[in-house]
């Protein structure tokens, strides 16, 4: 059987979903899997499975309608018996319908809205993680697995990017203090402050993780001055930023892409929440619950995937949390 797999934005969704692709390829190796996703985030998928495939769509073929008519058209060639359709958006939607049409099985990720909706409501209640709700979604093709992914590198560490430093004996940490929404981003003077604080420390280096332009501006302020301190941010490819992450000892990260790479390569994350907790069901692969810090306020969470706005207008969620707290969890004390 040949089984279509959609998944095609945003990095940290699709990042989301190696776990369960992996493990199920694995798990049936007589199934042949092509995976449909962007051209960017199809980098992830290192060291995939022999019968898994990607199909990686141009930036023409990834957006508005002409690109879902070249997406439906590049998919009939394909020979495919059955769609497992891990996005569920208006896209998705034309491309299964398209297969409908011949008669293919379509499975469709279940989004549990009405249980998201209640989360925000209700913050005792906690939703199904979405990477369960992937395996779900195979399962429901007749494809039921348990999870037998580790790690985009599991049989040995990938090479040092170039411009990266042999590791000695020192901690390394890498630090990703932005995440799209203002809601999911931890205050950036108590950030500044926890890159001080590990940098005060003889026996650790610290990378910074950010986008291009501004986040690399401000990380570059961060760290002047400090030896120990390396700047990740417009010097590395996605791949290299993976290979280093391998090697880090500890993550802090937003609930944010960044959280869900260092999981894929088995790396510990701290993870801060604000507007955003683990409730939502985003959680990263087979990251400790332990090591995920919340305020703990009482209108926790109050979004499911994040907003620039506090329902409240105060936004504490993304400050309760002490810089000492964190210093703490990552060193173990």
């Amino acid at each position: 059987m040949h089984i279509l797999v959609i998944r095609l934005s945003a990095l940290g969704d699709v990042a989301m979903t190696i776990p369960a692709i992996y493990s199920v390829a694995r798990t049936y190796p007589e199934h042949h899997f092509t995976v449909a996703t962007s051209a960017f985030t199809a980098r992830l998928f290192i060291n995939r499975p022999a019968n898994v495939d990607v199909l990686s769509l141009a930036k023409d073929e990834a957006h508005g309608a002409t690109g879902t008519w070249k997406l439906i058209q590049a998919t009939k060639r394909l020979d495919i018996d059955a769609v497992a359709d891990l996005h569920n958006v208006l896209r998705s939607w034309l491309v299964d319908a398209s297969f409908h049409l011949r008669l293919k099985r379509v499975v469709m990720l279940d989004k549990h809205r009405r249980e998201r909706r209640a989360i925000l409501h209700d913050h005792s209640q906690a939703a199904t993680p979405f990477i369960q709700r992937y395996f779900d979604v195979f399962a429901r093709l007749g494809l039921k697995a348990e999870p037998r992914f580790t790690t985009l590198f599991p049989d040995i560490l990938p090479p040092l990017p170039p411009s990266i430093p042999a590791k000695a004996t020192e901690q390394w940490i890498g630090i990703a203090p932005f995440a799209r929404y203002r809601s999911k981003t931890y205050d950036q003077a108590q950030m500044k402050e926890v890159v001080e604080k590990f940098a005060s420390r003889s026996r650790s280096r610290i990378f910074l993780f950010g986008a291009r332009g501004k986040e690399e501006k401000i990380l570059h302020e961060w760290a002047a001055k400090q030896p120990n301190v390396f700047v990740v941010a417009g010097r590395l490819q996605l791949e290299e930023e993976l290979a280093l992450m391998a090697h880090i000892d500890t993550m802090i990260t937003m609930d944010s892409a960044n959280m869900h790479m260092a999981s894929l390569v088995g790396t510990r994350v701290v993870s801060l929440w604000g507007g955003t907790t683990p409730a939502c069901g985003f959680l990263g692969y087979r990251q400790s619950s332990s090591d995920a810090l919340t305020a703990g306020l009482s209108c926790q969470p109050c979004t499911i995937a994040g907003s620039d706005n506090c329902p409240l207008g105060h936004m504490q969620c993304t400050r309760a949390i002490t810089t000492s707290q964190i210093v703490s969890i990552v060193l173990g004390e």
